[in-house]
């Protein structure tokens, strides 16, 4: 099975429509401060994929027939059916089959030991949900990470290169949050992972 673990922000839901939910909220004129994101209708929930980067995201899917699991902070806000609807309704092919587990459900981090570091807490969190998905489903045979956040095991900072851990050597940067995986390259470098070569 091939896997692509997707995340929205900076990725498909591009900064251009960041916030677009609270717009959306307004309009319908019924979301109360007491009430829950997930009390909060679907339609109203999440702001909108953009339109390009769906297309780029379809295509890939069509090429690769990979399965698509929800790495985003989003599954914190819906269950995996209501993903897959919101994921219709925003014209991409298919639905997510899974989540990544929520952090605190992961044992990965048990039986591997290093640095915790605060600046890169987000990462760190992200990359092990998705190796702990790995672990518990050894059916996957190809798969990479689409991120914005930086979860490379390789990176180079200030001219220095350094090697995380719990970095993933499947993973592609969308380092432009208002291109997302329509970034130039981005696109090619997920097929190259997800390909049988």
């Amino acid at each position: 099975m091939k896997v692509l673990f997707l995340d929205h922000d900076g990725v498909i839901c591009l900064s251009t429509e960041w916030g677009g939910r609270y717009k959306k909220q307004k309009k319908w004129g019924k979301r109360k401060l007491s009430m829950t994101s997930r009390e909060v209708p679907l339609e109203y929930r999440f702001d909108n994929f953009n339109k390009k980067a769906v297309k780029v995201l379809n295509e890939i899917l069509e090429e690769t027939e990979a399965e698509i699991v929800v790495s985003s902070d989003w599954k914190l806000h819906c269950n995996l059916e209501e993903m897959g609807e919101y994921y219709e309704s925003q014209g991409i092919i298919k639905k997510p089959i899974s989540f990544t587990l929520k952090s605190h459900e992961y044992k990965w981090y048990d039986n591997n030991v290093f640095p915790w570091e605060r600046q890169w807490d987000l990462e760190q969190c992200r990359s092990i949900e998705i190796k702990q998905y790995l672990v518990d489903h050894p059916e996957i045979t190809n798969w990479v990470a689409v991120d914005d956040l930086i979860m490379s095991k390789k990176q180079k900072h200030n001219d220095e290169e350094f090697v995380f851990d719990w970095g993933l050597d499947n993973f592609v940067h969308t380092s432009k949050g208002d291109e997302g995986i329509k970034q130039l390259g981005i696109k090619e470098k997920i097929i190259k992972f997800l390909s049988n070569e």
